[in-house]
């Protein structure tokens, strides 16, 4: 599998998000939300913009509080944290307001029920005014929701949508080292329409080619592929259902 990054449709309007951000006025709010369902590649294309923009990347975690927060904030600005929460909120803003970055967080549903930490993050912006965008699950938008101070200032909302025919297109042509025709490619977008079930497919569509010669897989080759998967997905079921049940 060619390692490239595939700029899907996706991936293209959470650039032009990025770009809106930095290109905003000193005064006005520069905070978004990215969401969509999993699988899309909402957190690869974050990490990847993170490394392309020079912003510092958090993923949150369950049970992250806004001391925890900071303390990732922190030492992400190359500091060491120090022991008072209200210490480490001013390493924050001295730091962001001495080098401004982009600050890009991860898995936002996990803080979206914490206030402290949400309002905490809201204050980081209003003092150094540096972008910050919010990635999250389907449901981000509407729990940001009930914080109308934060959620007021999120001038850029993006929402990640399934692929269309041409982004998995574009995924299986600029990754797959092995040509599909285009009914092969038509039987992907519609069985698989996540980027995670796509590249598993590309890997055995790659072993299954190298295996038996073949230098262009068609709608039958593939079709075959699918059952084969679906078989063994079906056998670790029956599988884990016999342990469960001993």
């Amino acid at each position: 599998m060619r390692k490239v990054f595939v700029k899907t449709q996706n991936v293209k309007s959470f650039i032009t998000l990025i770009n809106n951000l930095q290109n905003k006025p000193d005064g006005v709010s520069k905070m978004a939300l990215v969401y969509g369902e999993p699988g899309l590649g909402k957190s690869r294309t974050a990490l990847w913009l993170a490394a392309q923009n020079d912003a510092i990347y958090i993923r949150s975690a369950n049970l992250m509080t806004g001391r925890w927060f900071l303390e990732e904030l922190v030492e992400e600005l190359d500091e060491i944290p120090r022991y008072w929460t209200s210490d480490l909120f001013k390493q924050c803003i001295n730091k962001l307001t001495e080098r401004p970055q982009m600050i890009i967080i991860d898995e936002v549903d996990y803080l979206a029920s914490d206030q402290k930490t949400i309002e905490t993050i809201r204050d980081i912006h209003d003092k150094t005014n540096v972008p910050i965008i919010f990635v999250g699950m389907t449901l981000a938008q509407k729990k940001l929701q009930r914080y109308r101070h934060l959620y007021d200032r999120l001038s850029d909302i993006t929402q990640f949508k399934p692929f269309s025919k041409n982004d998995v297109s574009e995924i299986i042509t600029q990754l797959c080292e092995v040509e599909l025709t285009e009914p092969a490619i038509n039987l992907i977008h519609n069985q698989s329409n996540r980027f995670r079930q796509i590249v598993r497919l590309i890997t055995k569509i790659e072993a299954v080619a190298a295996t038996n010669n073949i230098e262009k897989i068609d709608e039958q080759i593939l079709q075959e592929i699918l059952k084969d998967e679906k078989r063994k997905n079906i056998e670790n079921i029956k599988r884990v259902r016999n342990i469960l049940t001993r």
